[in-house]
């Protein structure tokens, strides 16, 4: 799905909560064509090239956090949760979505770290998930990325979250011939476990 298109979608989703809390929390998943998305403080430094003069796709957001990119075989995923039926705590928020993911690299006995003073997931010291937030009225949106199989030239043209000195890296360099597709229903089931909800699967 594009990332316009995505991004439209989360905000009537927010929207609609903002008015209405009762209404059930949402998950969602998929894959983003080639795209470059700046949180609302980022620093243009961090891309390495001129985003007048090229012909990327780039889009300044609401979230936090720096620069990063989505491409297909990057699992991208968008909570759109009501944080006063869970935790109305950010950091405790960002945690959580940490440890979905840590728990799904456990399913391929592959151990995920946190590093002190930052946000997101690393094997080997190299980052494998990217997460940046925002929250309004206590109705989050935008989430987290984990890179799967994808195409990691994109990367090259980032200081990816803004971060010189961490490389990044696929899950595919440990796990030869993963998908997204395989991967999806992991993440499902660590989110449902780490979040105490029950899932219903659904199409858009």
């Amino acid at each position: 799905m594009s990332y316009t298109d995505a991004h439209a979608w989360q905000r009537s989703l927010v929207s609609e909560r903002v008015q209405n809390p009762s209404l059930d929390d949402v998950l969602i998943l998929l894959e983003h064509p080639p795209v470059y998305t700046l949180g609302q403080g980022a620093t243009p430094e961090f891309l390495k090239f001129d985003m007048e003069q090229s012909n990327f796709e780039v889009h300044r957001v609401e979230r936090g956090g720096e620069v990063t990119y989505h491409c297909p075989g990057q699992l991208v995923g968008y909570p759109i949760l009501n944080l006063q039926r869970h935790c109305q705590d950010l950091h405790w928020y960002l945690r959580q979505l940490e440890e979905v993911m840590i728990r799904v690299l456990a399913i391929y006995g592959l151990t995920g770290d946190r590093l002190t003073g930052l946000t997101g997931v690393w094997l080997e010291n190299r980052k494998v998930a990217a997460i940046g937030i925002k929250v309004s009225r206590w109705i989050t949106m935008h989430g987290f990325a984990l890179n799967v199989c994808p195409d990691m030239t994109g990367f090259q043209y980032i200081v990816p979250c803004g971060i010189a000195d961490k490389p990044v890296a696929s899950l595919a360099e440990w796990i030869p011939g993963i998908t997204c597709e395989e991967v999806r229903p992991y993440v499902v089931q660590c989110f449902a476990d780490v979040f105490g909800v029950d899932v219903v699967e659904s199409t858009p």
